[in-house]
């Protein structure tokens, strides 16, 4: 078990973060100018309780259509769901982290091998794996990338 390698051997221990009632804009900007595609989201206690991806951002910028429906005897049948409409106007219209952001993240401790976060990644199809201690503060965070360079000669 010694030679295994885990989440505290290849993760990025100097990670650019968020907090929930920061700015769209700023989050924007910090992946932007760090060339990365996503941010942990922590709160004051640098515990981690969102995700904020480029997926999150790009989605203010959907074009806006409302949920189909029909008209039958003077009644409306919706043939979408009407809340899942709210939710996604309520995403294009928002201007702080806590309303876009991911708040079911997958985390890691710092022991965890790397198998078990590669398994995360591809079975939760998510991009990055903070690693927290146990009191869910953010230590670091393993990407793709982090787990790419593992095989960098």
């Amino acid at each position: 078990m010694s030679g295994e390698i885990t989440a505290e051997n290849i993760m990025t221990r100097e990670v650019i973060t968020v907090s929930p009632d920061d700015d769209v804009q700023k989050a924007a900007n910090l992946l932007l100018e760090h060339n990365i595609s996503g941010l942990p989201v922590i709160d004051g206690s640098e515990k981690v309780v969102g995700v904020l991806s480029e997926a999150d951002l790009i989605i203010r910028d959907k074009e806006f259509k409302g949920p189909s429906y029909i008209n039958f005897l003077d009644g409306i049948i919706y043939l979408e769901n009407p809340l899942r409409f709210q939710q996604q106007l309520k995403k294009m219209t928002e201007q702080k982290v806590k309303g876009l952001m991911t708040s079911r993240v997958f985390t890691a401790n710092p022991d965890t091998p790397v198998e078990k976060i590669v398994a995360i990644i591809t079975d939760k199809k998510v991009n990055r794996v903070p690693v927290v201690n146990p009191d869910g503060k953010l230590l670091g965070i393993v990407t793709r990338h982090d787990i790419l360079k593992r095989y960098r000669d």
